[in-house]
């Protein structure tokens, strides 16, 4: 008896096995093709960033005197920075996913969720090179590493669950309307300005605060700050359990990033039948 079980719990540890290898191969693939051909190759993933992030300080850091809030205030941007162009990429690549993958949607068999996932882990690989860079700005500026730095891997994860969530039904919903595609980019540039990026959400009146911490976004890049840059400097470090006054606020934005990617998985189960032939 006790054979047969182990017997059958191989099989089951083999059938996940072969999907989480086909995610790895095309999340690789996903990352090579996106730079393949060009001159500089990977280094466009870092060129990205820090060009906008050059161009910003410009302007809002000498210009608006922003950076006289903070000796961090530049790897505080470039966080910001790094935080979105990571749920713009996942989010925008996954949403086009499906489309681009239409010759292995219409050919072969397999799980569909596949797609827009190995799309987030290929923008989550330009995260991770673009924090390495962050990670020398902040060694930089004399930063040294704390014990609660380990609450960046919470963050990080609840992060990718709200990107995936997002990609996971946006590459749906592009299916079916690709409208969607000029409508995201569009909330996306409202997302940016919208979110303590550029300023310390500190800037805010307290009502637009709490409105702005419901984004997970907002949350874990705020939190993010408090724990790597600003431990000591209340107005830089806000984070949304001092916006509602108490600790158990965390749960709003931690519950939203969780709804989003349970409403994305059923809704992508829904409309999974009719992709090779809506495409």
């Amino acid at each position: 008896m006790a054979w047969i079980e182990a017997k059958t719990g191989r099989r089951r540890l083999n059938r996940l096995a072969h999907p989480a290898r086909v995610l790895r191969v095309i999340a690789a693939a996903d990352f090579k093709l996106r730079y393949s051909g060009s001159a500089l190759g990977y280094f466009w993933s870092i060129a990205k960033p820090l060009a906008l992030f050059s161009m910003i300080y410009a302007v809002f850091g000498h210009i608006f005197r922003l950076g006289s809030i903070s000796h961090y205030y530049p790897v505080s941007l470039l966080m910001g920075i790094v935080v979105f162009t990571f749920f713009g990429d996942g989010s925008s690549v996954g949403m086009w996913s499906l489309v681009q993958r239409e010759s292995l949607l219409r050919k072969l068999s397999f799980p569909r969720l596949i797609i827009p996932t190995s799309a987030t882990l290929s923008a989550a690989i330009t995260f991770a090179i673009n924090g390495a860079v962050v990670v020398v700005f902040i060694a930089w500026n004399d930063i040294g590493p704390r014990l609660s730095w380990f609450l960046v891997v919470p963050l990080l994860l609840e992060l990718y669950i709200f990107v995936l969530g997002v990609a996971l039904i946006l590459s749906a919903l592009f299916v079916r309307l690709r409208d969607v595609g000029q409508v995201w980019e569009l909330v996306l540039q409202l997302i940016f300005y919208a979110s303590p990026i550029i300023y310390p959400i500190g800037f805010l009146p307290p009502f637009a605060r709490k409105i702005v911490f419901i984004n997970p976004l907002t949350q874990v890049l705020q939190d993010l700050r408090s724990i790597l840059l600003y431990p000591d400097l209340r107005p830089n470090r806000l984070t949304i359990a001092q916006t509602f006054g108490t600790s158990a606020a965390r749960l709003i934005p931690i519950s939203i990033a969780l709804l989003t990617l349970v409403v994305g998985l059923v809704f992508f189960r829904r409309e999974e039948p009719w992709f090779a032939e809506r495409i």
